[in-house]
């Protein structure tokens, strides 16, 4: 092989070792991202149980309420 196709095949496997970190980083950063959105999505559940909870016990009370004003 001459030096010009050593340098060449040099330069190739750089290439190919940077495209491949870019790849890894992109998996990486993709990977938190999912991580990310779903804690934003059991945060957004654990707020509708809350609330739903919020509502359960705000139509407990008012029945009681009822139910004093009935006796």
């Amino acid at each position: 092989m001459s030096m010009f196709e050593n340098a060449k095949d040099a330069a190739k496997a750089t290439g190919e070792k940077i495209g491949d970190w870019a790849e890894e980083q992109k998996d990486r950063i993709d990977d938190k991202v999912d991580e990310w959105q779903a804690e934003g999505e059991v945060k957004r559940k654990e707020a509708e149980l809350e609330k739903a909870k919020a509502e359960r016990d705000a139509t407990e009370a008012k029945n009681e309420y009822k139910e004093e004003l009935r006796d």
